[in-house]
């Protein structure tokens, strides 16, 4: 079959066992193979055994979550054709590297593959799906961001060719790497779900809404031209109001998966 074409990464501060394995299982059950490299602080005996349990490489944690990712990005090798990343509690549906691979494979200038994601509680109960498909590229821009990160595949020459992760954001680093990337070719949709995202109280972008937002008005305005910039303030308040209300929305949906 020859060797992996795939490389993606696993940023985990070790905290989170069970749903590390549960990751690490959705992508071993892929029908395309990939590389895995696990980004963990040193001293984690559990990461460590999950790690040789599941072939994946372990290196150490630089301290902060783009730096993880970065880190892991710089063990690519010239056979790694396309490369993403994963939090500890995002899943791989099946089909996903199936989906997304083809997709690239098939439009040589498309340079980032993705699909609808589910979001689930703690549990694993279904809360959500997005699924913004072909319109999400076109607002991305000006409007949320609505490409899930979870499940997406980044064409590696792509991610070399705007220098990875912006380690200046903590937040939307996401959506400032797919603006670079959507300067270079285009964001193709699978039409399908590829991922799953677990939503609870302690998930980054669910705990600094606001930060997150201010950090996302950045990223859009610095892919702006500077006259469309001096103009963003008409369209970003709603865009922040749409926001919010979504994610008050999926809130909402996990009180009450929690409750019943």
């Amino acid at each position: 079959m020859g060797e992996p074409r795939i490389l993606l990464v696993v940023a985990t501060l070790g905290e989170r066992i069970d749903f590390l394995r549960e990751t690490l299982t959705s992508i071993r059950g892929q029908s395309v193979a990939s590389d895995v490299v696990i980004v963990a602080p040193a001293g984690k005996e559990l990461v460590s055994a999950l790690a040789a349990e599941f072939g994946a490489e372990l290196i150490p944690d630089p301290g902060s979550l783009t730096g993880a990712i970065n880190l892991g990005m710089a063990s690519a090798r010239a056979g790694h054709d396309y490369v993403n990343w994963l939090n500890d509690d995002d899943l791989l549906e099946p089909g996903s590297l199936a989906a997304t691979v083809g997709a690239l494979d098939a439009d040589r200038t498309a340079v980032v593959a993705f699909g609808a994601c589910r979001y689930i509680d703690p549990e694993g109960r279904e809360l959500w799906i997005s699924k913004a498909g072909p319109w999400a590229p076109r607002v991305l821009k000006w409007g949320p961001d609505l490409i899930p990160q979870p499940g997406m595949l980044v064409r590696r020459s792509a991610w070399d060719a705007v220098g990875g992760l912006d380690e200046s954001f903590r937040f939307a680093f996401d959506l400032d790497l797919l603006l670079k990337l959507q300067k270079l070719g285009g964001l193709v949709d699978v039409g399908t779900v590829v991922s799953s995202f677990r939503w609870h109280p302690d998930s980054l972008t669910v705990g600094d809404r606001t930060t997150n937002i201010e950090e996302s008005e950045r990223a859009k305005r610095l892919a702006l031209s500077p006259t469309a910039r001096r103009i963003a303030w008409l369209w970003e308040a709603p865009v922040r109001v749409a926001t919010r209300a979504a994610a008050n929305e999926v809130q909402r949906r996990a009180r009450r998966a929690s409750a019943g």
